[in-house]
């Protein structure tokens, strides 16, 4: 069972972090052409910077969600690694439960923001402005699964095979 739920996991986490890298590229590439038009066409795009927010948002909070999952969170590990080792599993465990009681909340607040929000429009883009709030929840119930898949691995005495192993 575990070794489904990693696998599972492992490709869940390798597409979100292909979604969130290509939306950097995209976004890097509509402030490219927005500098290239206002300077050099003397015209510059009025969608340009609400797309590459809302470009931002969703790979910034996708990203940070499979860092959950990578670990590479920042970590201050001066005191964990001067504990015994059942203290350090027990602040480990913590730690886990007290970011995947963070990833519901964003879930589920996350998801009542964008239902409040879909309605109104982002003026520049056409877009609904929830479309702008959508990764808060998406990324919140990332958060929440790879937090449980941890769990899982430390209660079987494993450790969550890192994408790049």
């Amino acid at each position: 069972m575990l070794g489904l739920i990693a696998d599972l996991s492992r490709w869940i986490s390798r597409l979100t972090l292909g979604f969130a890298a290509l939306g950097l590229v995209v976004m890097t590439a509509i402030i490219g052409w927005a500098v290239f038009a206002r300077y050099v066409l003397q015209q510059a795009p009025a969608w340009a910077e609400q797309s590459a927010l809302l470009l931002m948002v969703w790979y910034v909070m996708l990203a940070a969600a499979v860092g959950v999952r990578e670990q590479f969170h920042i970590g201050m590990s001066a005191a964990t690694d001067a504990m015994p080792p059942i203290l350090r599993k027990g602040c480990r465990v913590l730690s886990l439960i007290l970011v995947l009681g963070f990833g519901v909340a964003m879930g589920v607040w996350g998801g009542e923001l964008v239902l409040r929000t879909w309605a109104f429009d982002i003026p520049t883009l056409g877009l609904p402005r929830g479309a702008a709030y959508l990764p808060v929840p998406i990324a919140g119930w990332l958060t929440a699964a790879f937090c449980l898949e941890h769990l899982v691995a430390e209660a079987k005495g494993r450790k969550v095979e890192p994408l790049w192993s």
